[in-house]
């Protein structure tokens, strides 16, 4: 008996799957990259910082505007690395909860996914 992923030709796992995978690199490459950049720069492996106070979104926004006014330095590096990190299950669960509506029609799986985003969405307002 063939499975129904093979023969539509979309496997919901294997999306997911690099979802995870070229987040999880994309975050890896970087940290790694402003970590060195910090240590050539410097000499120092260990970037100072805090985000005490900010919640994901304003963490986020406040990189988003360096990046834009082209500050591109060794910590924005690592915090963006640390942005696309914490990214990576949202983005995951996500294209989950598009996939049950879309693809399976499974309302029942729509509003457990949807339901777990909202969850991870008010997680990432939290201070």
């Amino acid at each position: 008996m063939k499975d129904v992923r093979e023969e539509d030709g979309f496997d919901i796992e294997a999306l997911v799957g690099y979802i995870l995978l070229a987040g999880v690199l994309g975050s890896i490459t970087l940290i790694l990259a402003g970590l060195a950049w910090h240590l050539v720069r410097t000499g120092e492996l260990g970037i100072q910082y805090g985000i005490a106070g900010m919640n994901f979104f304003e963490f986020l926004v406040s990189d988003l505007r360096q990046l834009a006014s082209h500050a591109v330095r060794p910590r924005l590096l690592v915090s963006l690395g640390i942005a696309l990190l914490m990214l990576t299950p949202f983005v995951r669960v996500l294209a989950s909860m598009i996939y049950f509506m879309l693809a399976e029609h499974n309302w029942k799986y729509t509003a457990f996914t949807a339901f777990v985003l909202v969850v991870l969405t008010y997680s990432l307002f939290l201070r």
